[in-house]
Order: C-alpha cells, then structure tokens, then sequence
C-alpha cells in the first residue's frame, strides 16, 4: 500500500472518527445528570481518555504496519488476545457507523421529507455508503481528501457555534441563563463520565492506518493526543455555551439546535441541522477508510482469508476488504436502528477499552 497519510490528515483522521453525530445530542443529557458541573464533567473524562491514549501512543510509536489495537495485543498477548480485540474493533468499527447512518438518514428525511420511507432510507444508506467505498476503493489519497475535508468543514460548523455563544454572552447578557451548581449524587457523575468515554471513543480506529501513513511512528502518538485535546475544548466549550445560553437544557431533544435559534435565530437552527448532516457523512468518510483496514490485517496475518488482505494493482487499496465492510456496513444500518446499533457499539468498545 501506499505511505501518504501525513501527521495532519492523521489527526484529522482521528478527529472524524470521534466526531459524529452524538456532540449535537450530548450536552442535554450531561446538563440533565450534572448541571453546572457538566463543563467540568468533559474535561475530567479528557483526562481519565488520557491514560488510555497515553498508553495506546506508547505502543503505537513502536509499530509502522497496518493493524493498530489488533496488532499492538497480538504482538503483546498473543494470537487469541489480538482476535478478539480484531473481532470486537470490527464490530464497533460496523455499529458506530451503522448507527451515525441510520441518523444521516433521519436528519436528511427533515430537509427532504420524501426520503423519510423505509424503503427510501433504504436506498438513501445504500447510496451513501456506496459512493464513500467507491472514494475509498479508487485510492487511499481520495478517501483521505474526503476525510480532511469534511473534517475542516464541521470543526468549522462547531467553534463557530461556540464563538457565535461566547460573543452574544458578552453582548446581550440578558441571554445568559443562571448556572445551579447543587450537589449530584456519585451515580450522575458515573452516568456522564460513562456517557463521555463513549463520546471520546473513535480515536482507535485510525490507528488501522499505520501501513498507509508517512511516518507512523512519530506522526500517530502526536496526532492521538492533538486529536483528543481539540476534542476536549470542542466538547467542553459546547457544553458551557449552551447551559450558558438555553433555558431547561437538560429536556432539549436538539441543544445545539435550540441554543442557535436563541443567539443566532432560526438561520442558526437551520445551519446546526445542517452541520448534523455534514458531521456525519465526515464520519462515516473516516470509517470507510480505516475500518476495512482491520480484516486486511487479519488477513494478511493468516487469521482471516487471504482474498480480503488482496491490494488492487492500480490503485493500491485493500479493495476486497473495502467492499466487504461496505455491505457488512449497509446490513447493519438497512435492518437495524440507531438505538440498536449505538448500544452494540456502545458495549463492544467499553470492552476492547
């Protein structure tokens, strides 16, 4: 495979594969479980994620071949410890995604009702996820452009909201909402931290990359921990701007959404919607990069068939492995639904953790 993923394209990388479309629904559960201590909550959860990434940074910097989590507890513990971490990563790696899709499809159905058919989303998913493979299929560089682009894209949408939030919290102070800070029991705080090493994971997914990366071993500890330190401000500072500005922002069912329509008005609502679209199809640009990865790895290990660890003579990517995960991918999204997959995924990386 070809080496062109630069240390920049890897935090970007890692930064889509974390930012989906949980960020525009989680500041009204932490605001419910924890109130005024909600800003608080992300970074203390940053920090406990720290621990993890530094570990898995550590490890990484020893390794240049594609495989990531796999490789690293095959090469410590042994065949059977690297399956099962291949195993359940694939698994997340398929219900996050499949999750992030059936929302894609929901949030789309808003703009365009017409889509909002079983059978429509049926084809909306297939249609999505088919032309994400094919960027992927046709070149590692496609798929990777796809990524940093919608990357810049999103994070741009995020900070400025923030800064949209801070600017009308100075100048129009009669929007500020008065902050509780009344003393939660150990079981919210366990809920959201709980919740947020949830929003955290992602980050190693991108770690499948290192065979298609320009120097891995010094480029992906530095990207891990950029990536999750740009998360912890993104997440923090959302959370503090929209408890600043929304009234009752715990029963939110859109806080990011309700909080624009209160500082920037119904064209902000309007934008936040749109960017829920946006972060999500980045998302899903990123799994379809890295996660087709991890049966190549396997494959090319002799722990899967050797047909899925095939490179395409011209355009040098996993292709068979692309294709696999493509349909493993519609599968999951085309007959289940974003509550199912979300906890599937929810539960299969707590354990890989």
């Amino acid at each position: 495979m070809v080496r062109t993923i630069g240390r920049w394209s890897l935090v970007a990388l890692m930064v889509n594969s974390i930012l989906g479309a949980g960020v525009f629904g989680l500041p009204a559960r932490l605001t419910a479980l924890l109130g005024g201590y909600s800003p608080a909550s992300c970074l203390f959860a940053g920090l406990g994620l720290l621990v993890i990434a530094g570990c898995i940074a550590e490890v990484s910097s020893r390794f240049e071949e594609t495989g990531g989590l796999y490789l690293y507890a095959r090469e410590a513990f042994g065949r059977f410890t690297g399956l099962v971490i291949a195993w359940l990563t694939w698994l997340t790696r398929i219900a996050a995604p499949a999750a992030a899709a059936n929302l894609f499809a929901t949030y789309a159905a808003q703009f365009f009702p017409a889509l909002g058919g079983k059978k429509i989303g049926a084809v909306v998913l297939a249609v999505l996820i088919g032309q994400l493979a094919l960027f992927n299929y046709i070149g590692v560089k496609t798929g990777k452009d796809v990524s940093n682009a919608f990357t810049a894209v999103k994070v741009s949408f995020l900070f400025f909201f923030i800064a949209s939030g801070a600017m009308a919290l100075i100048w129009h102070a009669e929007l500020r909402m008065p902050t509780t800070f009344t003393a939660m029991p150990a079981k919210n705080w366990f809920e959201a931290i709980l919740l947020l090493v949830y929003a955290y994971g992602g980050f190693e997914g991108a770690l499948f990359v290192g065979g298609e990366s320009e120097n891995p071993k010094k480029d992906t500890p530095i990207a891990l921990l950029l990536a999750l330190a740009l998360i912890c401000v993104i997440y923090t500072s959302i959370q503090y701007v929209v408890i600043a500005t929304l009234p009752n922002a715990g029963a939110s069912a859109r806080p990011l959404a309700d909080a624009a329509m209160r500082f920037m008005g119904p064209w902000g609502a309007t934008a936040i919607g749109l960017a829920a679209l946006i972060s999500t199809y980045g998302y899903l640009s990123a799994n379809l990069l890295h996660a087709p990865r991890i049966t190549y790895a396997l494959a090319e290990r002799g722990d899967f068939p050797r047909v899925l660890a095939k490179i395409h003579p011209r355009f040098r990517t996993p292709h068979v492995s692309i294709l696999l995960y493509a349909a493993v991918l519609f599968a999951f999204s085309a007959l289940g639904n974003f509550q199912w997959n979300a906890m599937l995924s929810a539960v299969s990386r707590l354990t890989v953790y």
